[in-house]
């Protein structure tokens, strides 16, 4: 067996498992805010495409993809970033979501014959990124995101001689599970890091398409790299799905896009790993791409629950609305049900809410591990509002009694 595997940590939600199993909740609808699965209806445009090309399913698929399917992401990207050129043919290829892509990223971009590679990510983080680095034979590196630097990604806690190791750099904008977006001048920083010391950033995008003002929807890797001056997009893929902006998490689409030498390669590791996407999954993947109609309502729906859940949860909770994203990110309260809680135990919290009020929320140390001398998780929790908003809004009425 591979020895690396030992090496991976548990994931969250085992973890969550573990701290509940011998907890018995009272006799209420069980409501989860733990897991960050979408569940509004996936749009019937979706659904009718799939059904339709259910024939696609007798033919072996590209790798590639068809130059349909690389031609309405590559005109979702620009229209999205502003983007006055990007190639269909050479600087996108469609993926598995991006879980799977974020993962393979690292099996392709790390060299293990330059001596004990790096790939650093941010702190709290989605578990992928550690799991990516150990099993391509790298250390992972965190930077942390903590309230006292607004949740900015913390680049001086690494040396220099840490930054001439690292291979990869996984960013999270909008971020999970604090929903900040990257600025440009961060993005500045980032890209004079890439060229000072050579890696390849991997943007992980997947909730760009949940925010509150249509007006002003989040900053992009490539928009920012555009704006920039860096029209080839070097040493830097964007990641993003289908799965959060038309809620078809089961569908498994999504794309990558950037600089046509890593697409290149990435599409040649791919092709060995065998993870092409069939033909019926391509033609409901061009139509969601094609409209934003659906994508303003998912947007509105989400618009609604924080707009009900956000007051009702202030009055006990240092809650705010995100930038982006559908996750709140939550201060512990120090005392839960008249028993005087240790400062940050968000363990004890989501237990005790959940044998109290059958709310299921996660655990914000188990996002994060200790860096720096802090688990910049630990004190916090994660609500991800999924369910429809007369349950988000039941789920914050039993918070808040709970912590009133």
């Amino acid at each position: 067996m591979n020895s690396r595997l030992a090496s991976l940590q548990p994931y969250p939600f085992e973890k969550l498992r573990t701290l509940l199993g011998t907890t018995t909740p009272p006799a209420l609808a069980p409501i989860r805010l733990s897991l960050g699965e979408p569940q509004h209806p996936t749009p019937d445009l979706l659904r009718s495409a799939l059904v339709a090309h259910l024939d696609g399913l007798s033919t072996y698929p590209s790798t590639a993809g068809t130059d349909a399917l690389r031609e309405a992401m590559a005109a979702w990207f620009r229209r999205r970033y502003s983007l006055p050129r990007l190639d269909a043919a050479s600087q996108v290829l469609p993926v598995n979501g991006t879980r799977e892509a974020l993962f393979a990223c690292a099996q392709c971009v790390i060299d293990t014959a330059h001596p004990a590679p790096l790939v650093v990510c941010p702190n709290p983080f989605y578990q992928i990124y550690e799991g990516a680095a150990l099993l391509a034979g790298a250390e992972p590196r965190f930077l942390n995101q903590t309230a006292d630097q607004g949740f900015s990604l913390d680049l001086d806690s690494l040396t220099d001689a840490e930054w001439r190791r690292t291979q990869l750099l996984y960013v999270c904008s909008p971020g999970n599970p604090t929903g900040r977006v990257l600025t440009l001048d961060e993005w500045r920083a980032l890209f004079e890091r890439s060229d000072r010391y050579g890696f390849v950033i991997a943007s992980d995008e997947c909730y760009s398409e949940i925010y509150d003002d249509e007006r002003a929807p989040p900053l992009g890797g490539l928009e920012a790299a555009w704006r920039l001056g860096r029209n080839d997009f070097r040493r830097l893929l964007a990641f993003t799905s289908l799965s959060k902006r038309s809620n078809a998490p089961g569908l498994r689409s999504g794309g990558v896009a950037g600089d046509a030498a890593l697409v290149r390669q990435f599409l040649l590791y791919r092709t060995y790993h065998g993870c092409a996407m069939s033909l019926a999954v391509q033609h409901a993947s061009i139509a969601a791409w094609n409209d934003e109609a659906h994508v303003r309502e998912n947007r509105a729906k989400y618009r609604d629950k924080f707009a009900a859940v956000v007051p009702l949860l202030q009055p006990v909770m240092d809650v705010r609305q995100p930038n982006a994203g559908f996750y709140l990110w939550v201060d512990v309260p120090p005392l839960t049900h008249g028993r005087r809680a240790a400062p940050g135990d968000d363990e004890l919290f989501a237990r005790d809410l959940f044998a109290a009020t059958h709310v299921i929320v996660l655990p914000g140390q188990y996002l994060a591990r200790e860096a720096h001398g802090v688990n910049p998780g630990r004190g916090y929790v994660r609500m991800a509002l999924v369910p429809d908003t007369g349950v988000c809004i039941e789920a914050a009425r039993r918070i808040a009694a709970f912590c009133g």
